[in-house]
């Protein structure tokens, strides 16, 4: 996957955050709705982090193939 295809999937994941959140403005959301966004969030943890992994090692004269998708408790949480 390239930077292209990461950011490309990035948008897919924030639009899909923005219609889940638009829909239940007023309501809030259930429980399988919860679930899907706490995925959303950590794949987007996940997408941002590679995105930042390949950039970093093209930064380093190194080829950005190199970077992997790091496990879920690695990426959790990160500050943006």
């Amino acid at each position: 996957m390239d930077d292209r295809q990461i950011l490309q999937h990035i948008n897919e994941l924030v639009d899909e955050e923005h219609r889940l959140l638009n829909a239940h403005t007023s309501g809030g959301l259930n429980e399988d709705e919860r679930e899907r966004m706490e995925r959303l969030e950590l794949t987007l943890d996940q997408c941002w982090d590679l995105l930042r992994q390949r950039r970093g090692r093209r930064h380093a004269g190194e080829s950005p193939e190199g970077a992997e998708v790091r496990p879920p408790e690695v990426v959790e949480r990160y500050q943006q």
